[in-house]
């Protein structure tokens, strides 16, 4: 197994290094306190990715880009699009999670409209800013059960719902609405639709106070007797009882690993500066001794790079095979699941580790253990991960393990 990174994504590597350290790292704390406020410093580096991406041969980077390679191309091994943007937001994480968020055009409708959509779609909306609507109120983790309702109506379908927690939702220039077009056939049933900002009977009802990732907007979305076209519906409009929504589900197949790798990204952040303001205390943190034989911050901050590294190595797994096109639910899950509780982990450790600095404003620290909670929850819980995983081991469907 060779577990180097490919050299031929150095280059975006080292480019988001120097965004998250000159451009992220400067205005983490002020948009932490201006909640709701937009980070305008974004447009510029959004459009330089943009013209990034479409001159990239390869196919480019971001949340837009990502979708499943269409298997075995007889050339070798693949690392492409998955696994650069993996790499890319992850540095990015490194210098704040919210910012990383908000940038133009890489919501996670954008990944949703790079999975399913069909190729007249793509030309469509491949530029627009879309974010993603899945959660309801009461509905919880199970997009299975989702009652936001599409009724076809000639051309067009009129939804009627109500969305939380709607990353981007005010800001973006369109919000992607998963919808059943008949309760009675279940998750079979449940589509997707791009509606676009502006559209009559969309409504963003108030913008959420979090914990963390302030920089990032999260909305609750109202669609009342909301009309939209019915090519607007990404993907096959046909109700597939055997396929189910496999075609919406791969949209988390391949976001999954990217938040898998944000979250990798600021437990990074995290276990450097801890690393940094520990050994300025006078702690040896070389590898020389046995961990029985050093202090026990240093056996602690050895632990914590292990677990950061599993998590990882799960990660990149996990973006290969989509890169590959190969099956990979359940790695995506297995690396969500175990970056996201790392990630966590590592967070509130070393707020715990740096004492009184690890919990004041005058570091970071806090603001990313605070910052990291939302990667072990959203794209699915740490159990949702872990039921999913379950199922793809024991070969069990949704109704046979619940």
């Amino acid at each position: 197994m060779n577990l180097d990174i490919p050299g031929k994504f150095a280059p975006i590597v080292h480019q988001a290094q120097q965004v998250a350290r000159e451009v992220f790292r400067p205005i983490s704390r002020h948009y932490d306190r201006a909640e709701h406020a937009y980070p305008k410093e974004l447009d510029m580096f959004a459009s330089i990715m943009d013209g990034m991406n479409d001159g990239a041969a390869d196919g480019g980077a971001g949340a837009g880009r990502l979708a499943r390679s269409a298997g075995d191309t007889g050339t070798g091994n693949q690392n492409g699009t998955n696994m650069k943007t993996v790499l890319g937001l992850t540095e990015l994480c490194w210098g704040d999670v919210g910012l990383a968020l908000s940038i133009p055009r890489q919501g996670l409708g954008n990944s949703a409209i790079a999975a399913v959509a069909n190729e007249q779609q793509l030309q469509r909306f491949g530029k627009t800013w879309a974010a993603m609507a899945i959660t309801e109120p009461g509905v919880g983790s199970d997009s299975a059960a989702i009652r936001t309702t599409a009724t076809k109506d000639g051309d067009h379908y009129i939804i009627n719902g109500e969305k939380i927690y709607v990353t981007a939702g005010e800001r973006a220039n369109a919000v992607v609405v998963w919808a059943t077009l008949d309760k009675s056939l279940g998750r079979a049933a449940i589509k997707s639709f791009v509606v676009e900002k502006g559209t009559p009977g969309m409504t963003v009802e108030r913008l959420e106070k979090k914990l963390g990732i302030r920089a990032s907007d999260t909305a609750a979305i109202r669609f009342d007797n909301c009309r939209v076209p019915k090519d607007n519906l990404l993907g096959d409009p046909e109700i597939s009882v055997g396929k189910g929504f496999a075609g919406a589900m791969q949209t988390f197949d391949n976001t999954r690993p990217v938040v898998a790798g944000m979250a990798i990204g600021v437990a990074r952040a995290a276990l450097e500066r801890t690393q940094e303001i520990l050994k300025a205390a006078g702690l040896n943190l070389t590898y020389q001794q046995q961990s029985w034989t050093t202090t026990a911050a240093v056996r602690e901050l050895h632990l914590l790079e292990a677990e950061l590294e599993a998590a990882r190595l799960l990660t990149l797994r996990a973006a290969w095979m989509a890169d590959n096109g190969q099956p990979n639910s359940k790695e995506a899950s297995m690396a969500k699941a175990k970056a996201g509780r790392v990630g966590n982990q590592i967070t509130l450790r070393c707020v715990e580790l740096c004492a009184s600095l690890g919990y004041q404003e005058t570091e970071l620290l806090e603001k990313w253990a605070r910052d990291s909670k939302i990667l072990d929850i959203f794209e699915g819980t740490q159990q949702i991960q872990l039921l999913i995983i379950a199922r793809r081991l024991l070969g069990k469907s949704s109704s046979e393990l619940k």
